[in-house]
């Protein structure tokens, strides 16, 4: 793709209006001093500096989106709870449509507590609830989601699924259908949980673990990209995908239709931190293919977008326009 080609496929991506389904939560940030060691017990005593609530799991997925310049509509539970609400109102800050969360008693907001000194973590708290969804709140979510999607006729469907027990076989079957009923581009960022039961969708995009665990392979060299497609090509025989993409750390992004492969190398960057890389690459994969661009091209932008935000510290969203340049610097060298 030459740069008028790339910089009008950025444009496009203004036009596109993304729904993501999966589990939301907050990453709550206590920044301190660790100085002396506790009488009561041998722990550091934490003296506190800055606290800070962000938006994470499913939620790091609708701010990348809203970062490439497209309207992200998020699809989840949350409880009702204090949590809940201060989700609610970082959303409103994000300015991002929170219409689409549904508010359960019977849930609890998931909260993932980080207590960090001198750049060093600590200790994480996972104050969370992971059972699976009952039957009354699976037919609600389920009639919610499908509500929600025919409001808001999304461009692409985003499953961000981090098994705490929101998205379940039966919500995946029915929003599925209804996605390929009305030629909607599925994607799937997966978890263990649920491997198995994303039949039928676009693009399935595990990491490498994801891949050999979820297959139960074993001896697949991550470096041969012939061994990588092949046990692409089992799975996405097995779940009936039009696509699967496997995100190889330093060894880049490979992408299968099972007649073809196409491999995409990393480049190589000062990684800083990479959380929050895999959000990016599906929430970039799913604007691409949301416009209609080939599969190879789908997997290099979204290749080159999961480095960038490696170069920086914590989950940070992608920058369009540091994407757009980079995009444009690759493809130059390739012509």
């Amino acid at each position: 793709m030459n740069q008028q080609a790339l910089t009008s496929l950025f444009e496009q991506f203004n036009s596109k209006r993304i729904a993501i389904i999966g589990d939301v939560m907050i990453d709550s940030y206590l920044w301190g001093k660790a100085e002396r060691i506790s009488p009561e017990a041998p722990v550091p005593v934490v003296s506190v500096t800055k606290r800070e609530n962000r938006m994470g799991g499913a939620a790091n997925v609708a701010i990348n989106i809203k970062s490439l310049g497209a309207e992200p509509i998020m699809i989840a539970i949350i409880g009702d709870d204090i949590k809940g609400e201060e989700f609610l109102k970082l959303m409103k800050k994000a300015e991002i449509e929170q219409s689409g969360i549904l508010i359960s008693d019977s849930r609890k907001t998931t909260v993932k507590h980080r207590v960090i000194s001198s750049n060093q973590h600590l200790l994480r708290i996972d104050d969370e609830e992971s059972n699976p969804l009952d039957k009354n709140l699976e037919e609600k979510f389920i009639s919610h989601c499908l509500s929600m999607l025919k409001q808001f006729k999304p461009d692409a469907i985003v499953f961000e699924d981090y098994d705490k027990g929101n998205v379940t076989p039966l919500i995946i079957s029915k929003v599925v259908q209804f996605a390929n009923e009305n030629n909607i581009p599925t994607l799937v960022d997966p978890k263990k949980r649920n491997f198995e039961h994303y039949k039928n969708v676009t693009l399935f995009k595990p990491n490498f673990k994801e891949l050999v665990e979820g297959m139960k392979l074993e001896g697949v060299p991550r470096n041969s990209s012939k061994a990588v497609a092949d046990a692409a090509n089992s799975l996405l025989k097995h779940l009936n995908a039009t696509y699967v993409m496997v995100t190889l750390s330093e060894h880049g992004v490979l992408i299968t239709n099972g007649k073809e492969y196409f491999h995409m190398p990393a480049q190589k960057r000062e990684i800083s931190d990479v959380s929050g890389a895999g959000d990016t690459v599906i929430s970039v994969s799913a604007v691409a293919l949301a416009c209609g661009i080939k599969a190879d091209v789908v997997a290099t932008i979204a290749n080159i977008a999961g480095g960038l935000v490696c170069e920086k510290p914590g989950v940070v969203p992608i920058e369009k326009e540091s994407l757009l340049s980079e995009s444009i610097e690759y493809f130059e060298t390739q012509e």
